[in-house]
């Protein structure tokens, strides 16, 4: 039974440290950018709609390319953009994939389900500029809008649609009704309805797709229970599903292994 669903639902509160990993990420994505725009390939600030934060940057690999990897960041639909994150590309660049990283417009300016449409824009953009097939990876907030992308009711077209291949939600958000329960629905403005229809747990995939729910062994218990419970969910709908726990991983380190080649994380998607 849980009483304190906000304390749930929290993170940094129960990591050392919380508050040096979003300075350490931007350092880090920022050295990535001007390393990769150093030598041509980095493409920043691509429009795919009208807003300021309609934005995406995508980097490209050396050689010939294996297709497109598109990374969503979290923040719980409310904080971050893709500069924060730019260094998450390295390990799937370096294998051989373009890498897509979109910004989007954030809560309370804006309800989940736009967010939703916004995602599908980008990926729409972005899969327009490079050919081959496509894996899809986002942590937290951005794990709901990845494996949104591959329910059967989604804002993509099918033809972008059946070039997704696989989908790694980390550490993602699957049933969003808990989080009605949560100050945070102060900003999401969400009822029940609207619950609903964004949770990917209660919709069918499309498929032919590959997931996997990867999750920090020291996470949260609601998010190892989000992450097992969408696993479940789509084995029981056909489609082909892993549930990993990644040993000893938080909320804010379990996202490491995109900047390294070899990792396990990285495997998983691009393997």
């Amino acid at each position: 039974m849980i009483d304190d669903w906000d304390d749930a639902y929290a993170n940094g509160a129960h990591i050392d440290g919380a508050a040096d990993y979003p300075p350490k990420w931007a350092a880090a994505a920022a050295d990535f950018r001007a390393a990769t725009s150093a030598d041509g390939r980095a493409e920043i600030d691509i429009a795919y709609g009208p807003g300021e934060r309609h934005r995406l940057d995508l980097f490209r690999p050396r050689g010939t390319s294996r297709g497109l990897m598109v990374f969503v960041h979290g923040g719980y639909w409310r904080a971050f953009d893709k500069s924060t994150w730019s260094h998450l590309a390295a390990g799937a660049v370096d294998a051989g994939w373009f890498v897509a990283m979109p910004s989007y417009d954030l809560a309370p300016q804006v309800a989940i389900r736009e967010i939703t449409v916004q995602i599908a824009s980008a990926i729409e953009q972005v899969s327009s500029l490079v050919d081959g097939p496509i894996r899809l990876s986002g942590h937290s907030a951005g794990g709901h809008l990845v494996t949104r992308m591959i329910c059967q009711d989604a804002p993509l077209s099918p033809p972008v649609q059946q070039r997704i291949e696989r989908v790694v939600s980390i550490s993602g958000l699957h049933d969003l009704r808990p989080l009605l329960k949560t100050g945070m629905n102060q900003d999401f403005r969400m009822d029940l309805a609207e619950a609903e229809a964004e949770s990917p747990a209660l919709k069918r995939p499309v498929e032919g797709v590959e997931l996997v729910c990867w999750v920090g062994s020291d996470e949260r218990p609601e998010f190892i229970r989000q992450s097992d419970l969408l696993a479940n969910i789509w084995t029981g709908c056909g489609l082909e599903t892993t549930a990993v726990q990644a040993p000893g991983r938080h909320h804010f380190d379990v996202i490491d292994g995109l900047a390294e080649r070899d990792s396990d994380l990285l495997q998983a998607l691009l393997g």
